[in-house]
């Protein structure tokens, strides 16, 4: 699963640690994220999405189509 997480960023003027400090978690976990590394909880993904007034889908793309089935 991609992210826009870094885009949205970009576009509120956040560093990983301001985004971080805001949701509640580390800067490494912003990274990890924005890395496709770790794939955050549903309830930090809303969080997220609600921080950039997002709706989930616009932030985490699903381009394997494992959710559609």
């Amino acid at each position: 699963m991609k992210n826009k997480i870094r885009v949205f960023r970009a576009l509120h003027n956040l560093t990983q640690e301001q985004l971080a400090d805001r949701v509640g978690v580390t800067r490494q976990t912003v990274n990890a994220i924005e890395s496709n590394k770790y794939l955050p909880s549903l309830g930090l993904a809303f969080k997220i999405a609600k921080l950039f007034n997002a709706k989930i889908e616009d932030i985490f793309i699903d381009e394997e189509g494992d959710y559609e089935k």
